[in-house]
């Protein structure tokens, strides 16, 4: 049996204090180490907030204090830590999920859709790569927050003679209370779509501008069913399990993906 065990770990945030968050987040963690998860979750820029200051919050990649809290965090626990960082690197600022692995070396995605109702195309670049992670024998999309209104993109695009893409979709978001049922309803949206897990992780609390967000961090399985589905608003932190046969029995006795319409997927803004 194939089982990612999968932390999750909805917080309040330190307006644009990376020390004060990565302390908090320490604490929050305790003593949560080897054996006990394969991956901790941490919200969209969860060392700032959901700020548009790239140009004084943004770390150097190759010398960042957050990346290394990270990795220094992955090395100690045993286990995966990810979560997105405003980054600086080659001139650009990018929203940018950090992937660390306990051997030390790093994978990243760049957010690829950038929420332009706060701004944020303006100050950040955009990604144009999807990235797919492997951790306990599940393949993982990797995305950021407003991305996950964008289905062509998440889209499973299996290579000829593969069924399936990915196994799990991971969003992490600063994503505000009065959107909450877009949030909670495209999580299950994106799941039952794509036969597959989804691990979505939210804030809770109130930004710099009193901006709140209720959390409704969830662990979904392909039926688009919630496993961690907590109270509004409340900070948390808990395990859950996926089950990767659990997820191939279900592909076999409902193999939607055999009707599924073929595409090809174009990096280019607006095609």
């Amino acid at each position: 049996m194939t089982q990612l065990r999968t932390t999750l770990v909805q917080c309040d945030l330190r307006w644009e204090d990376p020390e004060a968050n990565c302390r908090m987040l320490e604490d929050l963690l305790g003593e949560l180490g080897q054996g006990e998860t394969d991956l901790i979750v941490l919200p969209e820029m969860f060392a700032t907030g959901f700020t548009m200051n790239s140009r004084d919050m943004a770390e150097p990649m190759d010398n960042s204090p957050v990346v290394a809290w990270l990795v220094n965090q992955a090395r100690r626990r045993g286990c995966v830590v990810t979560g997105s960082v405003a980054i600086q690197e080659g001139g650009e600022y990018f929203n940018r999920l950090i992937w660390a692995r306990p051997d030390g070396t790093l994978v990243h995605y760049d957010k690829r859709h950038l929420f332009r109702m706060a701004g944020e195309h303006e100050r950040y670049g955009m990604g144009l790569d999807r990235v797919i992670v492997e951790l306990n024998g599940f393949r993982i999309l990797l995305s950021v927050c407003y991305d996950l209104r964008f289905p062509v993109w998440l889209r499973q695009q299996p290579a000829a003679g593969d069924k399936f893409e990915y196994d799990a979709l991971l969003c992490v978001a600063n994503w505000p209370a009065p959107r909450r049922h877009p949030w909670r309803t495209l999580l299950q949206a994106r799941a039952i779509e794509n036969l597959c897990a989804v691990i979505g992780v939210n804030r809770v609390g109130e930004d710099a501008k009193g901006l709140p967000y209720a959390g409704d961090s969830m662990l979904i399985d392909a039926k688009g069913e919630a496993l961690i589905d907590e109270a509004e608003g409340q900070p948390f932190l808990r395990t859950g399990v996926l089950d990767r046969d659990a997820l191939s029995e279900f592909r076999q006795k409902f193999p939607a993906w055999m009707d599924a319409d073929a595409f090809m997927l174009s990096t280019e803004v607006g095609h």
